[in-house]
């Protein structure tokens, strides 16, 4: 097996001058893509609750809240502002968790997924995400990129 995929440290210093609400807007299009595409639609339970996930290998770092059903960016915070609650991992841990190639709980106890916040939150969000049926294409794209994330590339 390779090594898992490790991006250079300037992608960081990069990523992070990169501001808060452009790096959120395009996320959260992409999440609002998934859900409108019915792949990834937010529990009841997530109304109205704030999130920021970090992707700490390319410094970059997104706040979003779940509104009427839909993602929806936070601006009215700042981009370094506290979410109920936040998420952190390496790309390649997180692409993993997006493809079920691993679970939330592994990445934590292996000290590779940061959570920090409202507990209750995260355990809802956990289960929704291991629930959540992943579309085709997501697989395809591991096979196309040589496995991105899964240790087999890099």
């Amino acid at each position: 097996m390779s090594a898992p995929l490790t991006l250079p440290p300037m992608l960081a210093k990069l990523g992070k001058r990169v501001p808060g609400p452009f790096v959120s807007l395009h996320f959260v299009a992409g999440l609002e893509l998934a859900r409108r595409l019915k792949w990834l639609e937010p529990p009841a339970e997530l109304n109205g609750r704030t999130f920021a996930i970090t992707v700490e290998d390319l410094g970059l770092r997104s706040s979003f809240v779940v509104r009427d059903g839909a993602f929806r960016p936070l601006w009215n915070k700042g981009p370094q502002a506290a979410a109920e609650l936040e998420l952190g991992a390496k790309l390649a841990d997180l692409l993993a968790l997006m493809r079920a190639e691993t679970d939330a709980d592994t990445l934590f106890f292996q000290r590779r997924l940061r959570i920090a916040g409202d507990t209750e939150l995260g355990l809802i969000v956990k289960n929704w995400l291991d629930a959540a049926p992943r579309p085709a294409w997501l697989q395809r794209i591991s096979a196309v990129h040589g496995g991105i994330g899964s240790g087999a590339g890099g």
